[in-house]
């Protein structure tokens, strides 16, 4: 799929900064209980979503901590579950968005967020985003 470059490119004056707070990023390496956690605003995105949203950082990456993740190709789902477990009940963050494409691959991520949350005793507001193929924002919403 190939989309016309004329639609997408706009100019931007200056560099922007980056809005990454902490390393790692991917679940498999972040650890639940790192202080960047404790009581933070935390971002669980699809590995696509970081390239197809043109300001990821300024709109969504913004002051929160993250994961990455791709509920398609990674393994170790169980993994993940208790680690989304871990933040909520350990780290005691304060919220969860997941940000995730429009594909049918990547509801598997909001998946795992809602099972992560079922499992942990304290409950957190979780929004999801759900972004198109071309970057645009389809919906956003408080589950």
């Amino acid at each position: 799929m190939v989309f016309d470059e004329s639609e997408s490119q706009t100019e931007v004056a200056g560099k922007i900064p980056s809005a990454l707070r902490q390393w790692p990023v991917q679940m498999h390496l972040i650890n639940p209980r790192a202080p960047y956690y404790q009581g933070a605003d935390v971002l669980l995105a699809a590995d696509c979503v970081g390239f197809s949203y043109g300001d990821f950082h300024r709109d969504f990456l913004k002051q929160k901590s993250i994961a990455i993740a791709c509920p398609k190709l990674d393994q170790g789902k169980e993994v993940y579950i208790e680690k989304i477990k871990s933040l909520i009940e350990d780290s005691k963050i304060n919220t969860l968005t997941v940000a995730m494409m429009e594909v049918p691959c990547c509801r598997g991520l909001l998946a795992l967020a809602q099972e992560g949350a079922k499992r942990a005793n304290r409950k957190v507001p979780i929004k999801y985003i759900i972004i198109g193929v071309q970057g645009n924002i389809l919906k956003e919403e408080w589950v």
